[in-house]
């Protein structure tokens, strides 16, 4: 990832260096790795669709946290903290790009279709989460907008796999489902962290969503189950609560509530149907290593 900026702008570099270094779980390129190595397709190609994938990943966390305003991913200061704005988007632009170019390097015209018509699926999702999404209880918006943000690229990222790995249809379906459930139940324990999580563990303050008016599953359930509270009263009105005295208190009570336990099992549920995909593959030590980051992606403190 890294080699993609040689022989461009060492500034470039710099900050591509910058981000990389901050560490990150690297979960997509491993699962592609993975499936890949189960089925037999060709190192030289599944390096680059690897690459690809996580690059793009890379290049929306860019320009996701310059949308966001955020300082702070995987306790590290973002590169919008440190960079200007037209600094960082033409960053963005430039990981993007690089992504690009190393997607067409799997010789697969079916693979750069997918890659292009995901980052198109993304981009639509963050312009709705912008103008159509602010404080959205609707839970089937909810499931749109974790596909578009998150999902969609898992579920890419096992399709296009097993694309490169050249298998039938029925098997190549049954992994492009994998990604999806993989992908659902990742934001959703996601979600999750970010009311029960710790800032130190994982990188960023709590309640991050619902300062930008962002309602995700535990709020869902939380005003399924207190719609008198008058401090999701704004919400309702479909208003952002702009007090941070506010924001903690409903942070603290949705926490401390069954909602978390209802997201929970929620997310558990998409693991359980990934899982049950996966147990259609043959048996192996890669079948192996792919059920153990199921059940570390809804287990997971960070």
């Amino acid at each position: 990832m890294l080699s993609q900026a040689e022989d461009y702008h060492p500034d470039l570099k710099a900050a591509l260096s910058v981000i990389l270094s901050s560490g990150g779980k690297r979960i997509r390129p491993t699962i592609i790795l993975l499936i890949g190595s189960l089925l037999n397709a060709k190192f030289d190609l599944l390096i680059p669709l690897a690459t690809s994938i996580e690059l793009l990943h890379t290049a929306t966390l860019i320009h996701d946290d310059l949308i966001d305003g955020s300082i702070l991913r995987r306790g590290v200061p973002t590169l919008n903290a440190k960079w200007s704005p037209a600094a960082t988007v033409l960053t963005g632009d430039f990981v993007f790009a690089t992504a690009a170019n190393m997607a067409t390097r799997t010789n697969s015209l079916e693979v750069m279709d997918l890659f292009s018509r995901t980052l198109m699926t993304i981009v639509n999702g963050e312009v709705n989460q912008l103008f159509t999404s602010r404080c959205s209880t609707d839970i089937n918006d909810y499931f749109r907008r974790i596909y578009a943000k998150t999902a969609s690229l898992f579920e890419t990222s096992t399709h296009s796999a097993a694309i490169i790995s050249k298998v039938d249809e029925y098997h190549t379906e049954l992994l492009r489902k994998f990604g999806y459930e993989l992908g659902m139940a990742f934001q959703i324990v996601d979600d999750i962290l970010d009311y029960v999580g710790d800032q130190s563990t994982v990188g960023k303050p709590v309640g991050g969503d619902l300062r930008q008016g962002l309602i995700t599953l535990p709020m869902i359930y939380y005003i399924e189950s207190h719609p008198n509270n008058p401090l999701i009263g704004s919400i309702l009105e479909g208003k952002v609560i702009n007090d941070e005295h506010e924001v903690r208190r409903l942070v603290e009570l949705v926490a401390s509530s069954d909602a978390m336990t209802r997201a929970q099992e929620e997310a558990n549920s998409f693991a359980d149907r990934a899982t049950k995909y996966l147990m259609e593959l043959p048996d192996a030590p890669e079948r192996d290593s792919l059920l153990e980051i199921t059940q570390y992606i809804v287990s997971r403190k960070k």
